[in-house]
């Protein structure tokens, strides 16, 4: 699954955004002249949205310890597993970083330029340079990741391909094999059916043969052969169980 169809990172793009407006919102707030009503507000406002972010990093934290119970099923190693342990991790510092300098703005007018410049100086200690090389490093590890996964995937269709295509070779050799017998029994067919017509042409000839000499010989003839017959049955059966 490609980064831009893992949901993980789509909920991380709207978190990272929600970050960077909040951090934007910070600084306009420690810009503000102190006592100012319109700064309180602010700050209402920076800890609500604080609050807000906090969940959506916990919630995602959820769905990262559900993966790590089966990473496979979900396409990811131990390697994309940390990264995003990371990333939820440095979020959730920098959210809580502004939070706490919000409350220790608010809690007291002697020390809040101390406090709010040591949160400030807090925020700023997490190097962005060394915080994009480690983006940057995830990033080509993920690539790496996904393009070794890819090239997997596709030696796996080809294997399946090759699996595939001798199955049907297989198949077409039955089936002309099916062909084969089946024009063989065909002929077979044929064969026999031309036969028991020339049988039945010889039977239908005897049989008019044997009218035309029952005819000739009229009912004396007649007798005399069936009495020829049974004599005959006779002698034949005698021979047979007597002898």
């Amino acid at each position: 699954m490609s980064s831009a169809q893992d949901p993980f990172y789509i909920v991380k793009e709207e978190i990272q955004e929600s970050i960077d407006k909040l951090q934007s919102t910070f600084y306009q707030w420690e810009r503000m002249p102190y006592e100012s009503g319109e700064k309180v507000h602010m700050a209402k406002e920076l800890l609500a949205a604080c609050e807000s972010v906090e969940w959506q990093v916990d919630e995602l934290d959820k769905t990262i310890a559900v993966a790590a119970r089966g990473p496979s099923w979900y396409g990811i190693d131990e390697v994309e597993l940390e990264k995003r342990k990371r990333w939820t991790s440095t979020a959730r510092t920098q959210v809580g970083n502004m939070k706490k300098a919000v409350v220790a703005g608010e809690d007291s007018n002697g020390t809040r330029s101390v406090s709010v410049s040591g949160m400030r100086r807090e925020l700023m200690r997490m190097p962005n340079s060394h915080q994009n090389n480690q983006y940057a490093q995830d990033d080509d590890d993920f690539i790496q990741s996904e393009s070794d996964r890819q090239l997997l995937l596709i030696k796996q269709q080809d294997d399946e391909l090759d699996v595939l295509s001798a199955s049907v070779e297989r198949i077409g050799g039955v089936g002309l094999t099916i062909h084969e017998e089946l024009l063989a029994q065909e002929k077979i067919i044929d064969e026999l059916g031309t036969e028991m017509d020339s049988t039945s042409n010889r039977l239908d000839f005897v049989q008019k043969k044997v009218a035309m000499v029952m005819k000739k010989a009229g009912a004396k003839g007649q007798i005399m052969m069936i009495l020829f017959l049974v004599v005959l049955f006779i002698i034949l059966f005698v021979l047979v169980f007597f002898t």
